[in-house]
């Protein structure tokens, strides 16, 4: 997978044709399309999936749970969750995967995050959104919008 000892790709990671990386990278049971583009200290955790021609910016955490459709760019510093409720222990115990259960986030073609964007469980970035950097996403975006702030709001719509 990759020679370069700041690199950590897991056997079980399936990757696409010209896929790109730079340092200090940890993926683990997803999958990346081709020809995209992973910048430095980004996680990408197990059944994450990143389509093809994508641009992951430096910093960026991919937790599972995520699919990432063609097309994307993810700006620098971006954090995906996918628990609504996290908490660290069950029953005073710490958690194990058992005691939770993974809620999704998707987001479609061509849709582009800006820097610094949190994006919370269970939403829907649309086809060609935009949204700014800093961003909160609580809720889903439409396809073809542009919306920022925290929480982000729709700023206005885009042409198809």
């Amino acid at each position: 997978m990759s020679d370069n000892p700041h690199v950590v790709i897991s056997p079980d990671v399936k990757l696409g044709k010209n896929v790109r990386f730079s340092k200090f990278i940890n993926l683990y049971g997803c999958s990346i399309g081709d020809n995209t583009k992973i910048g430095a200290f980004v996680e990408i955790q197990k059944n994450a999936c990143v389509g093809a021609n994508c641009k992951i910016s430096s910093h960026t955490f991919i937790c599972e749970g995520v699919t990432i459709e063609d097309s994307v760019f993810v700006g620098h510093n971006v954090a995906f969750i996918n628990d609504t409720y996290p908490r660290a222990t069950a029953d005073g115990k710490l958690q194990t995967e058992a005691d939770w259960k993974v809620e999704y986030t998707f987001v479609k073609k061509g849709a582009s995050i800006g820097s610094g964007s949190t994006i919370l469980a269970n939403v829907t970035i649309g086809e060609g959104a935009i949204v700014g950097a800093g961003s909160v996403v609580t809720k889903d975006v439409p396809p073809h919008t542009v919306v920022a702030g925290n929480p982000a709001r729709i700023l206005r719509q885009l042409p198809d």
